[in-house]
């Protein structure tokens, strides 16, 4: 095990939008933005936003990283610039009172078909539906998620089929 890889995940947290260059095994370099570092395998998540060219996330894998050099702090404008990288296209198109009323509009008619829903999370943003399938903004099929394949599926027809009834 590494230096790195024996830092605690608060160590790591200050790294996070953060420009840094990390020096990895057979002395390959990476430069980039630190979107985030995997608490369980210490990998590095780099972001990039060459002039000119689409951005890039590249991963350093833990057991590889010699050493990591902070070259500059991130400001404001790099912190949602980095936040946008991972969120979805779509939830950007809408605002919170957009996706406000997406979500009761989809949990009316979840209930009213008899599927038992809830609200979860620190904001209530996120759909639960009985207990074993959530539903992130902006509600769609994509931002269904479960352990159950079965269930997943299930769900994110009924819920296609919802939305072209709408349209």
């Amino acid at each position: 095990m590494n230096d790195w890889q024996r830092k605690s995940p608060l160590d790591w947290e200050t790294y996070v939008n953060k420009l840094v260059k990390v020096v990895a095994v057979e002395k390959h370099e990476y430069e980039g933005w630190v979107l985030t570092v995997d608490p369980v395998s210490a990998t590095i998540v780099l972001a990039a936003f060459p002039e000119n060219e689409k951005g890039s996330i590249s991963f350093v894998m833990g057991h590889a990283v010699q050493e990591v050099e902070i070259l500059r702090d991130g400001d404001s404008d790099t912190e949602r610039r980095l936040a946008r990288v991972l969120a979805p296209q779509e939830s950007q198109a809408y605002s919170p009172e957009e996706l406000e009323k997406r979500k009761k509009a989809l949990k009316t008619w979840l209930e009213s078909n008899h599927i038992p829903v809830g609200e979860q999370g620190q904001l209530g943003r996120t759909l639960s539906v009985a207990g074993v399938l959530t539903i992130e903004p902006p509600y769609g099929p994509e931002q269904c998620s479960s352990g159950n394949e079965i269930i997943l599926a299930r769900v994110q027809g009924l819920l296609q089929g919802h939305l072209d009834q709408q349209r």
